[in-house]
């Protein structure tokens, strides 16, 4: 039996991030960009065997192909490079997302909209592709309703974590895990690709290919079918990703000697594409998504506490609903009147919005929070000097944790 092996690696930076790293704590913003760097220049001869899924949110997007930047840490990395080594689609499977990076079931839904939009006219652009098969929800944040707005987008499949997957059709727990399979919402429907969150968590930290392949053998052994085993973890976060010692990092002590085994037939594994596996055993059966997040070093993820835990957490995401509801209305009045001078101020005051909805900017506790906040009120600035007035959040206004 061979067991396909997928990697997933999310990448992202708020904006102004690595500028502000540059200025700060210049040898930080170095280790990331070569992390980044070192993902193509890792992989370059080995096209044969190596598969990895990547997700670049918008912001680092914007951030890499930044002329000023590019500038700015030539001699570091050449981000232009970089961005044109990983159009490799042999290497390469680029997966869609959030473009400010949003946990997307705690913000509004037009404002969901406007990150998808967002990310896909940005990423067409920099990687000359009109579409992209996968999405990776920021944060692995995910709820079923999510699920129409996807498909409009045109993902055929969505990241999930294993925490969340319920069977809606009886199945075992492997097949439950290492088989995409199919959710319905709202008369939409879409493919589901299982992170498996233990393996995921070694992923993250450190693991050696001989306990990895034994632990892969181990929890497919009674599969009567050709798994799938995903691994999902961000890319340029952490010691394991930033080291800069050969033989000490991600790459050189574990995915370079794992496609060694593999070209050798010592491995009963071999890495893939999602989209290629899904072309050549497709789906199985129906499953429900519980609302929740990836596990992070504080949290499981199943009720967002790591986004919502305090009361300044929840009121700032309450204030960017409150603008983006009095935000979007103007909109499409500005729209229907066709009024030139209201709509460039209205994409300024939309731009600050979006910018506060930034995931990094409630994880961190309180300590980010006032980014949110001094967005928020940039907004809200800009809005008035049209005369518009958003409500203000009082205690009865909507909890920002979704149920289901």
């Amino acid at each position: 039996m061979t067991v396909h092996h997928a990697l997933v690696l999310n990448l992202h930076q708020p904006t102004g991030n690595l500028e502000q790293l540059l200025e700060r704590q210049p040898w930080e913003a170095r280790e990331i960009l070569f992390a980044l760097d070192r993902i193509p220049r890792t992989l370059w001869g080995h096209e044969a065997l190596a598969r990895v899924h990547l997700a670049l949110s918008g912001s680092l997007l914007a951030t890499l192909s930044d002329p000023a930047f590019q500038q700015r840490v030539y001699g570091v990395v050449d981000c232009g490079s970089l961005l044109w080594h990983l159009q490799n689609q042999r290497l390469f499977e680029i997966l869609g997302t959030g473009y400010y990076h949003p946990v997307l079931p705690l913000i509004p839904e037009a404002d969901r909209l406007e990150h998808l939009e967002r990310w896909l006219g940005l990423a067409r652009h920099l990687f000359w592709r009109p579409r992209f098969d996968g999405f990776w929800p920021p944060e692995m944040g995910f709820s079923m309703a999510l699920i129409p707005q996807l498909r409009a987008a045109g993902y055929r499949y969505v990241l999930v974590d294993s925490e969340h997957v319920e069977p809606v059709t009886p199945m075992s727990w492997q097949a439950l895990r290492y088989r995409p399979h199919i959710a319905r919402y709202g008369g939409a429907e879409i493919v589901v690709v299982v992170r498996d969150r233990e393996l995921s968590d070694a992923q993250e930290s450190g693991m050696e290919v001989d306990w990895f392949l034994r632990e892969v053998a181990e929890r497919t052994k009674w599969c009567d079918f050709e798994p799938l085993v995903t691994t999902a973890t961000d890319g340029e976060n952490g010691g394991w990703f930033r080291n800069v010692t050969p033989g000490a990092n991600f790459w050189s002590a574990f995915y370079l000697p794992l496609l060694e085994r593999v070209g050798a037939g010592d491995a009963a594994l071999v890495p893939t594409f999602i989209g290629d596996y899904l072309e050549h055993h497709g789906f199985h059966g129906e499953v429900r998504v519980r609302t929740g997040a990836w596990n992070t070093g504080w949290h499981h993820g199943r009720d967002f506490t790591q986004w919502t835990g305090s009361a300044r957490q929840r009121a700032a995401l309450a204030d960017c609903a409150c603008v983006s509801t009095a935000l979007h209305q103007a909109r499409w009045a500005a729209g229907e009147r066709d009024d030139g001078e209201a709509l460039p101020v209205l994409e300024q005051a939309l731009n600050a919005l979006l910018r506060a909805e930034t995931s990094c900017n409630f994880y961190w506790g309180e300590d980010w929070v006032e980014r949110a906040e001094a967005d928020v009120a940039a907004a809200r600035a800009t809005l008035a000097t049209l005369g518009i007035e958003p409500a203000v959040p009082t205690e009865s206004s909507p909890d920002p944790v979704p149920g289901g």
